[in-house]
């Protein structure tokens, strides 16, 4: 390993990615930040018939806008939350055009509620691969995996975290990736996605229904146009398909609904994938 290579892992092993969106996106205080999101756990409907959750899609716009929706999720873990020990998080790159998938330099996450380390063996590992790149700068103001983390870090307590921007790359790729990452148990894999952006509220209630039943069919070709994550998410299902996940809806909902006016919404939706239940019992 040359020296220049020895230093970039030094500086990586010593270095956190802060929170970039608090007090924007949530809150800043980190009583506050706890307490909205105890009550919006809280509020969320516990979902029917859920043998063992393994990954969830939820959103990632502000928590006034997108946080209820998000929770349902997030409740939905309840049953399983002291087992899940990492957490993979993939998401779309919003302000940097990016190849394949990148990880930061940074081996630590931080919000309001602490810092969250990263997986180091995965980051080593995941380096392996030729269509994995590590750079901070499209992390460093990137929202859709940062509004997750408290979330998780109120559910779970502690956990290590492998946080992936899915930037050009195909559903194969993404699929074989998370099989790379798939573990047991102890993990959870979450993809961070939106639904459409800025269409007049009926638009989008028809768009964003028609995406979810796809989802619930396991069929991928979902494009940009209907979920920004749209390629993680694909990658998501032609996973589902080879473990035998199955998805439930547990919220659709748009900005129109929750805080914003309905001209010009963005659609939010909540789901969970299960494993079979033979999987379910041979956990326990």
């Amino acid at each position: 390993m040359t020296s220049e290579r020895l230093w970039s892992l030094a500086m990586a092993i010593a270095s956190v990615r802060p929170a970039a969106l608090a007090g924007q996106f949530y809150p800043s205080n980190a009583r506050v930040l706890r307490m909205q999101i105890t009550e919006m756990l809280a509020a969320a409907l516990p979902p029917e018939h859920l043998t063992a959750p393994k990954a969830i899609i939820v959103p990632h716009a502000g928590y006034i806008y997108s946080g209820a929706v998000a929770a349902n999720a997030y409740r939905s873990l309840s049953a399983v939350r002291e087992q899940i020990r990492r957490v993979v998080v993939l998401g779309p790159a919003h302000r940097a055009a990016v190849r394949g998938f990148v990880l930061p330099a940074a081996q630590a996450f931080s919000t309001p509620l602490g810092e969250v380390p990263l997986s180091r063996l995965d980051w080593l590992m995941l380096q392996t691969r030729n269509d994995v790149y590590v750079d901070d700068q499209p992390h460093a103001l990137e929202h859709c995996i940062e509004v997750q983390l408290p979330f998780l870090q109120t559910l779970l307590g502690s956990f290590s975290l492998v946080p992936i921007l899915v930037g050009e790359a195909s559903d194969e790729a993404v699929a074989e990736l998370l099989e790379a990452l798939w573990g047991g148990p102890e993990t959870l894999i979450v993809i961070s996605s939106d639904l459409s952006h800025y269409l007049p509220y009926r638009q989008a209630q028809w768009i964003d229904r028609s995406t979810v039943d796809q989802v619930l069919e396991l069929r991928p070709g979902i494009s940009h146009q209907q979920a920004c994550g749209a390629t993680p998410v694909n990658g998501l299902l032609l996973a589902a398909q080879r473990r035998l996940l199955k998805p439930q809806l547990l919220d659709l909902r748009n900005s129109g609904d929750t805080a914003g006016d309905r001209s010009r919404v963005v659609g939010y939706a909540s789901l969970v994938f299960s494993e079979p239940e033979a999987s379910a019992h041979a956990r326990h």
